[in-house]
């Protein structure tokens, strides 16, 4: 195995491409049976859910390390703008971590100081499954590593200017759920002002030059790919409803 392991939607982005990132997974056997289509089909990453779903750190080696298997960048989402549970994620073998809940500068600064080493940030000095066979891990770990901050209250709309100054963030993730229930608008997603801000919000980080990313599903995700969002997000329950819908009306037609 090539080493050290590609981080695929770290390269994508950069590129300029865009990167297909699918959540769902909360098995390694799932990202086992997954992983062959799902390459094939073009997904770049696996979204493991920390914060809301089921992924604990004693699960987190394996999951992470099914990924590495199929050379899906493995991206874990934490519960916590925390140095300590940022570094112990990357640790486990993590190619990517999203932080919820990122609304000011500082707490953007937060998450870089925590994944990053020396000289960027203070990520506390030790080794990774990432790291195996690599000499010189620790001179290019920085460059491995892909943080994606959740903009998901209108208090980190209002102070985007300020979050957008923040280095060596790859990705600025737009959450329609939490952002509208902070707008006033919970479960109505779909709400006209919270589209605009959403859409404005996302025009905003691209025309700072940085990478946009927000959560999509069938109906919208060409409307946001045409916009220039890379970074597309997408639950696998709805693919796997649809494909039940199918087959019992091919089953009853």
């Amino acid at each position: 195995m090539e080493m050290p392991r590609k981080n695929r939607v770290k390269e994508k982005l950069k590129n300029g491409e865009r990167a297909y990132i699918a959540s769902g997974s909360t098995h390694a056997n799932d990202i086992d049976a997954f992983g062959y289509s799902a390459v094939q089909a073009g997904i770049d990453g696996i979204w493991l859910e920390g914060e809301h779903g089921p992924v604990v750190p004693n699960e987190i080696g394996n999951l992470t390390r099914a990924c590495d298997l199929w050379g899906l960048t493995s991206i874990v989402r934490v519960n916590l703008n925390s140095q300590g549970l940022i570094y112990r994620t990357l640790d486990l073998g993590a190619q990517g971590i999203v932080v919820p809940h990122v609304n000011n500068k500082e707490e953007a600064e937060n998450v870089i100081q925590g994944g990053k080493f020396a000289p960027i940030g203070q990520r506390g000095f030790t080794g990774s499954r990432q790291g195996y066979g690599v000499s010189n891990f620790f001179e290019i770990a920085n460059d491995l590593s892909l943080f994606v901050v959740l903009i998901e209250d209108i208090v980190a709309v209002n102070n985007l200017d300020e979050i957008l100054k923040v280095d060596n963030i790859d990705v600025f993730f737009v959450a329609p759920g939490d952002l509208a229930q902070s707008m006033g608008y919970i479960l109505d997603v779909q709400n006209k002002e919270v589209t605009n801000t959403i859409d404005n919000s996302l025009n905003k980080i691209m025309e700072a030059g940085k990478v946009a990313g927000t959560m999509v599903n069938l109906n919208n995700t060409a409307k946001f790919s045409k916009m220039g969002v890379q970074f597309l997000f997408a639950g696998t329950g709805e693919w796997m409803a649809n494909g039940a819908k199918q087959f019992v009306d091919a089953g009853e037609g």
